[in-house]
């Protein structure tokens, strides 16, 4: 497919590009519009994830990008966050799918598996012969998980036994495996596992009456005895800052989607103002509403120059916990804004899923709270610029 710019990157950020990263953007644009964008409605309102779009999402190489042992070419931070961007643009419980396989699960064998580990998993993760969730989360454990998390593992010769429970665990229902994240009874340091989810004492149970990414299958994991072989334990995970690693390259890739969110509430508003007529005029001939558009359109750009920045960063290893912080507090906060003003151009018809901006508006409240809220990555940007830590 031929590649087009988004008439939303204003500024044309996405000229930075390779022609190789622009022609894979084409592909799955081109996918996510044919395929995508004509079920996600309705799956959305009946809480289901549509099954049926994972093979092709790995077929097109949406999982595994930015490490050797997944892809054979070489590609920018700065493509992934348009990856994820196109990807949230359509749904955002789609491109959550991807950030978990990807992100989360694949990242965290990435970044804290053996290079043994690596060549094993991150083949079969890539390639969908294997679905997998990340459990961080508890019931008791959100924000403070880095000293509050409860499951436990407890050393027993050659395995390790899980106890505890998990909250919120995106696609866990479906799982082949999920990565579990528990406190050693030997040293009280965080420790990663790769769970197969058909594990006796492994029970994941689907959370019910979401209003926001009901298309996503979050679920509450309850761990009872669950032995793990050594072999099975990420052997570079000792401690909470490598499950920290994992989140600081996913925080600036939620970041992302945000903007994608934001950029897809804009667009269906943009339509929707160019297309109703009132008072003898288009919509989008009133100055009130060429407000609302001109001020989203300048979210998006900021977002996205933020967002290019430290991707940009990340590629050179200059990247720190602070800065995927700002982009993910900045560009969610400003996708709140931008959905809520979609939503006014829309009046009624507004809170109606047929037009889109309400799946947006709604899926939005869940992004800016995910993989950090604003306030907590605040504190840690306010902590790099002040000396001082505030977070209690």
């Amino acid at each position: 497919m031929a590649f087009e710019p988004l008439a939303s990157d204003f500024y044309g950020y996405e000229s930075l590009l390779t022609d190789r990263e622009k022609s894979f953007i084409a592909d799955l644009r081109a996918y996510l519009e044919t395929d995508v964008k004509p079920i996600v409605n309705e799956h959305w309102e009946k809480a289901e994830f549509p099954a049926s779009i994972i093979p092709r999402l790995h077929g097109l190489g949406t999982i595994g990008l930015g490490y050797e042992e997944t892809r054979a070419f070489e590609n920018s931070a700065v493509f992934r966050g348009w990856v994820a961007l196109e990807l949230s643009r359509v749904d955002a419980s789609v491109s959550t799918y991807v950030g978990v396989q990807n992100g989360l699960a694949l990242g965290a064998v990435a970044i804290t598996g053996s290079p043994e580990q690596r060549a094993e998993w991150l083949p079969k993760l890539a390639s969908g012969e294997v679905l997998s969730a990340f459990a961080l989360t508890e019931p008791l454990s959100g924000s403070d998980s880095a000293r509050g998390l409860r499951t436990i593992a407890t050393r027993d010769g050659d395995n390790w036994v899980l106890n505890g429970s998990k909250r919120w665990i995106g696609n866990a229902t479906f799982s082949d495996m999920t990565i579990v994240w528990a406190r050693s009874t030997e040293d009280d340091q965080v420790k990663g596992f790769m769970v197969p989810t058909s594990t006796p004492g492994y029970t994941a149970t689907k959370m019910e009456g979401k209003q926001s990414l009901r298309m996503v299958q979050n679920a509450d994991i309850t761990l009872e005895n669950v032995v793990v072989p050594e072999s099975l334990r990420l052997q570079n995970a000792n401690s909470f800052k490598d499950t920290a690693a994992v989140l600081r390259q996913t925080r600036a890739e939620v970041a992302w989607s945000a903007i994608g969110v934001a950029v897809g509430a804009y667009e269906a508003a943009l339509r929707y103002a160019t297309g109703r007529t009132q008072f003898g005029k288009p919509l989008a001939a009133h100055q009130l509403v060429q407000d609302l558009l001109v001020k989203s359109v300048g979210n998006i750009t900021a977002s996205i120059a933020l967002c290019t920045r430290a991707s940009e960063m990340l590629d050179r290893g200059e990247q720190l916990d602070e800065h995927s912080a700002l982009a993910k507090a900045y560009a969610t906060s400003r996708m709140r804004e931008t959905v809520a003003w979609s939503r006014e151009i829309l009046g009624g018809n507004g809170i109606l899923i047929d037009y889109d901006v309400a799946r947006f508006f709604a899926d939005a409240e869940a992004l800016y709270s995910y993989e950090g809220t604003r306030e907590m990555n605040t504190l840690i940007v306010g902590r790099s610029i002040t000396g001082h830590a505030a977070f209690a």
